[in-house]
């Protein structure tokens, strides 16, 4: 099986189906540290040193998300901390797309 962080978005429409929950549940083993969140989305909490750092990983990661055509929900708190929420949101759940975004962005964090 091609990794994840190998693949490329597609883009989905409102007539895919998301993802079914043991389907969810089997591919989030294969990314690091994401939880699934109501079977609906996947999200993972970054922690930086300092604010310019983590404010050079979310830019990092709006460029990934740029060229994948997958935008992800992203949130800067207590100055350091980086939450970042994937759904697909013309589906009202997840696709393959939140999972290789996933895998994309830890790979910015390495």
């Amino acid at each position: 099986m091609i990794p994840f962080s190998k693949k490329h978005c597609t883009p989905c429409e409102g007539d895919t189906p998301p993802l079914a929950k043991e389907k969810s549940i089997e591919f989030i083993q294969e990314i690091d540290q994401w939880v699934l969140i109501e079977d609906t989305a996947i999200e993972r909490t970054f922690l930086f040193k300092d604010f310019k750092e983590a404010l050079a990983f979310i830019n990092k990661v709006g460029e990934i998300a740029e060229r994948e055509g997958h935008h992800p929900d992203l949130s800067l708190f207590g100055w350091n901390k980086v939450k970042i929420r994937l759904s697909t949101h013309a589906i009202k759940g997840l696709s393959d797309n939140d999972f290789i975004l996933a895998a994309k962005i830890d790979e910015v964090n390495r």
